[in-house]
């Protein structure tokens, strides 16, 4: 993660508004709803590469305007709320640029083949000596 939440800080835009739920008459009279919008191809911060695999995994969460948008209206403090929505800003731009690491194909051991084999020889056996020889 070559990016902090200052750098973030920047680049991002605000949108408030007055938001439901508890607070009583406050929440009639302050906005405190947030609404987060960044830009992923107008940020300095990503390399074109990082950008693009960025665009990619996020295409689902961007509006038409190209916008990561993220909506906070958990908390009754406006300042609070922008910082959580920044918070989930962080979070969603590490996940994305998170490379995961290819599976390598692994086989299993001579010893555990061995054991395997000699499992279904001992179960075989076991199996035979339960049978009569009148009802083969």
């Amino acid at each position: 993660m070559n990016f902090t939440k200052a750098d973030l800080q920047r680049n991002v835009q605000y949108k408030t508004s007055r938001s439901g739920g508890a607070g009583g008459q406050n929440v009639n009279k302050v906005s405190s709803k947030v609404e987060l919008l960044f830009s992923i191809n107008d940020s300095e911060l990503f390399t074109d590469e990082e950008k693009e695999r960025m665009l990619g995994k996020l295409q689902s969460r961007l509006n038409k305007d190209g916008l990561l948008q993220i909506v906070c209206d958990e908390e009754r403090s406006q300042y609070l709320n922008k910082e959580k929505a920044l918070d989930k800003l962080a979070d969603i731009l590490a996940k994305a640029l998170y490379i995961q690491k290819k599976r390598k194909k692994s086989k299993p051991s001579k010893a555990s083949i061995a054991a395997r084999l000699d499992n279904k020889r001992k179960a075989s056996l076991k199996k035979m000596n339960r049978r009569t020889d009148g009802f083969l």
